[in-house]
């Protein structure tokens, strides 16, 4: 990979600066704090977003006061070239990314994540892994060896993705671990399983079947013999049955024909009885038939029918005429009853309704009394809200009188505390600027006087009498009292504002007060007018209510008048519905009487009628019984013809045969009843066997399924348990392979750099121990080294890293360029002298493509293919870019 550019829009310290990277060896120069590890840090960002930010968030990267940031990279990457851009903004009071895209050749990643995943992905490592090969960052170039032992190896292992075997191995002995789990249930089973089969086969299942069946074949053979032997029992029982049966059925036949004969004998003895009475009731009709004569004739003699016999026609035609005049006298009394009803209905109604308007008089003028009342209220509370618009009238002069020595008018006060609130803002921006510069010329000051004790440049680092910056502390010393003579002007300049400002705030309150007053004013201002509108409309409602109040009394009395006049109506009605029902009293009685004598005629004719039926009825009861008396006698002699045919002798057989098959059917029935049982029993214990039969094949096809999966857990198992161990050796053997050549290739770096014979060798263990020997063979640990020297030793450890890594990855791969920041600090001038041969060595040597260094050494810049310069604006405190050229171009463009 190689750097080809980089843009910056308001990220940290950088207002809009655009740098391009070339092939070789690329110097950042400048002072302390002027930004030259910022411009190392975008690099990062770009690629891995906030992943680069340890434990700072986004809102770190925007520059302070601005809203917006931006970060473009474009690099190369195994011969083709990538474009990637992040874009911030400020939200509230946080920072968000609103823009991430990464081109490539071939489509485009957007989203924070998709980007960094794809850049992982291209350069085979994460944020934590280019740290920790490719980008020594300021004050971590000690990283790996003072870390410990299994932390180096973890990330040596990460880098070299040897990582993921141990995942894979992991994942692989979990496998095992659960298929140990799964394949012990199945054992478990299995012997479950094995023993129920077990216990079944001893029961000897089969023969115990074989003698069941047999013992059920011998109990139906016997059940067959008894109910053959009942079968011909029941034969006998039923002949036997059949001769009683007839026998009984004579009997019940004679008996019968006694009934019959002593029925006849009765029935003839009734009739006879009945054609006597009938002749008796003949002559009793016959009397009642003369009584109702005598009485006709009385009934005739009261009516006035004009004829001493009158017939039925003459009777009928008087009726019908007195009927028609009752008719006439009903029609009349329904009418008068209509008008009697209606009368008094709407007598009541008439009261009804004067009550109701009564009531309503009484009510209207209970509500006028309220309105009355309520009229009262309301002009109280005019006058009290007419007198509340007068306070607020002194309430709102007393506010505005507020402005009659304010530096704005009436009306302004807002917009002119937003502009002192705006130049305040201002002001502690820059106050915070100039503490911020402070706080790095203090930190510089107490840095540059540590180094000065020891003898080194406050600013290079180097021995004071090489270094040609001695003198920069006085500079640093004048900065450090301009600032602060500076922050105290505009402290002073903040406090003066403060004070305009708490009299603005006065002043929009006034305002603001002011506006409600006004608003109050207005309300009440309303609420009068649609009081006094709601009053006018109460008084009208008032006077309206006792209008009505007096009608609805005026009316009551009319209906009152009214129901009196209905009243003497209704008692005219009274007395012509007593006359109606005294004519009809009279027309009734006559009807009566009539009505008798037509009804005296029927019964007469009925007499007639029925005296005949009874001479009819005599003479069919004498025919009836000379026909009974033929009957009798034929009963008689069917009588003597069955009482010949009795047979004693075989009805007495017969009870005898009966007797004994009923009494042989029970006894075989308890028998069949008992074998029955046995059988049912023998059966259900067959069913037993054979369930425990099917159960036992069950369980036999269960045991070959579950042997069948064990053999497939175990087979299973040993191949989990062989991949684990696969991984697991795989491992070990990538890493020893490694080991030797990191061991190698550190050696080889750390031989090139240092030319101090006093160390041998350096020994890289399988879990990454370092120790490091010198000529005479005493072993030193790294921490014992001095700190130029352990500084310069993980520096090479760092270098054969990055070297194994390009080595190594399919014979070789597209590293990262080698980033050092200030990685002369801990270096005195012998060691910066051989940092610059490893790093010429790793350009010129190991073919690295492109390393950038940031650092203010002279050597260093010396070394440098290309140069860049920083430097910080004193007064916007933005930092800016600079190409410059390398002190050897600069030698050759003079000559």
């Amino acid at each position: 990979m190689r750097v080809d550019r980089v843009r910056l829009l308001n990220f940290k310290c950088y207002g809009d600066a655009d740098l391009t990277l070339e092939r070789g060896v690329t110097v950042v120069h400048g002072v302390n704090g002027s930004g030259k590890s910022t411009l190392l840090e975008a690099v990062f960002f770009a690629l891995y977003g906030s992943k680069a930010l340890d434990d700072r968030t986004l809102d770190d990267v925007i520059t302070t006061g601005e809203e917006e940031a931006e970060v473009e990279l474009w690099f190369t990457h195994d011969d083709r070239e990538y474009h990637v851009k992040r874009r911030l903004k400020l939200r509230g009071d946080r920072a968000t990314t609103t823009k991430c895209v990464l081109e490539t050749p071939t489509e485009t990643y957007e989203g924070a994540r998709d980007v960094r995943r794809k850049v992982t992905e291209l350069l085979r490592m994460d944020a934590e892994a280019f740290v920790n090969c490719a980008y020594v960052r300021q004050g971590e170039v000690n990283k790996l060896i003072h870390a410990s032992p299994s932390d180096r190896q973890d990330m040596i292992d990460d880098l070299l993705q040897l990582g993921a075997l141990e995942d894979y191995r992991e994942r692989a002995s979990e496998a095992r671990l659960g298929v140990k789990t799964v394949l012990d249930g199945q054992r478990e089973i299995l012997e479950n399983v094995r023993r129920k089969v077990q216990e079944k086969e001893k029961k000897d299942l089969h023969e115990r079947l074989n003698s069941l069946e047999s013992r059920r074949n011998d109990v139906a053979e016997e059940i067959d013999h008894y109910e053959t032997q009942r079968e011909q029992a029941q034969e006998t029982l039923e002949a036997a049955v059949d001769v009683l049966e007839r026998h009984e059925e004579t009997r019940e036949e004679i008996a019968t024909l006694d009934e019959e004969i002593e029925e006849l004998r009765s029935k003839i003895s009734d009739t006879e009885r009945k054609r006597d009475e009938a002749g008796d009731e003949i002559s009793e009709i016959r009397d009642r038939r003369e009584e109702l004569a005598d009485e006709r004739a009385d009934l005739v003699a009261a009516v006035d029918l004009e004829v001493d016999e009158p017939d039925e026609k003459v009777v009928q035609d008087h009726i019908d005429d007195l009927e028609d005049r009752d008719e006439e006298l009903r029609d009349e009394l329904e009418d008068v009853r209509v008008t009697i009803t209606e009368g008094n209905n709407e007598v009541e109604r008439l009261r009804e309704e004067a009550d109701d308007l009564e009531e309503n008089a009484e009510a209207a003028r209970t509500e006028a009394d309220d309105l009355e009342a309520q009229i009262e209220a309301d002009e109280n509370a005019i006058a009290e809200r007419e007198a509340k618009l007068d306070d607020l009238d002194d309430e709102i002069a007393s506010a505005q009188a507020t402005f009659d020595d304010a530096p704005v008018e009436f009306g302004a006060a807002e917009s002119y505390l937003e502009d002192l609130e705006t130049e305040r803002d201002e002001l502690v921006s820059r106050i915070n600027d100039i503490t911020a510069d402070i706080r790095t010329a203090e930190n510089a000051i107490e840095d540059g006087e540590r180094l000065l004790e020891e003898g080194k440049c406050p600013e290079c680092g180097q021995p004071v009498e090489d270094s040609p910056h001695v003198d920069v502390l006085g500079d640093r010393r004048e900065e450090l009292a301009d600032l602060e003579a500076e922050r105290a002007t505009l402290e002073t300049e903040r406090d003066e504002i403060d004070e305009r400002v708490d009299r603005a705030e006065e002043l929009r309150d006034a305002e603001r007060r002011v506006d409600r007053l006004e608003e109050n004013r207005d309300n009440i201002e309303q609420l009068l007018e649609e009081k006094r509108e709601s009053l006018a409309d109460r008084r009208e409602q008032r006077d309206r209510l006792r209008d009505d109040a007096e009608e609805y009394e005026a009316e009551a009395e009319e209906k009152r008048a009214a129901a009196t006049d209905r009243e003497d109506e209704v008692a005219d009605a009274r007395a012509e519905l007593g006359e109606i029902n005294t004519e009809r009293g009279e027309i009734k009685e006559t009807l009566e009487t009539l009505e008798r004598i037509s009804e005296i005629t029927d019964e007469q004719a009925a007499l007639e009628t029925e005296i005949e039926n009874l001479r009819e009825r005599r003479a069919d009861w004498e025919t009836m019984n000379d026909e009974r008396r033929e009957t009798l006698s034929e009963k008689r002699d069917r009588k003597r013809d069955l009482e010949s045919e009795f047979d004693e002798d075989r009805v007495e057989t017969a009870r005898e045969d009966k007797a004994n098959a009923e009494q042989y059917i029970d006894k075989v029935d308890g028998k069949l009843d008992e074998l029955e049982a046995q059988r049912d029993e023998i059966q259900n214990a067959i069913g037993a066997v054979e369930n425990e039969i099917a159960e036992l094949e069950e369980r036999r096809e269960e045991l070959e399924t579950v042997e069948e999966r064990c053999e497939r857990l175990e087979s299973l198992y040993e191949e989990a348990e062989t991949l684990q161990t696969t991984y697991g050796e795989l491992r070990a053997e990538l890493r020893q392979r490694n080991v030797e050549t990191l061991e190698r290739l550190l050696n080889e770096t750390f031989e090139l750099v240092y030319q101090n014979d006093s160390y041998a060798a350096i020994d890289l263990d399988g879990d990454y121990r370092l120790t490091v020997y010198q000529k005479d063979g005493e072993a030193l640990e790294p921490e014992q080294l001095s700190g130029g020297e352990r500084a310069l030793f993980n520096l090479s450890l760092r270098c054969a890293i990055y070297r194994l890594l390009a080595e190594g990855v399919e014979g070789s791969a597209p590293m990262p360029p080698l980033i050092l920041d200030e990685p002369t600090v801990f270096l005195d001038s012998g060691h910066v002298t051989q940092l610059v041969s490893l790093i010429e060595s790793m350009r010129n040597d190991f073919g690295v493509e492109q390393i950038v260094v940031v650092s203010h050494d002279e050597e260093l810049v010396g070394a440098a293919d290309s140069l860049v310069r920083v430097e910080k604006d004193a007064t916007s405190n933005r930092s800016r870019l600079e190409r410059g050229q390398p002190p050897e171009s600069e030698l050759l463009a003079s000559d």
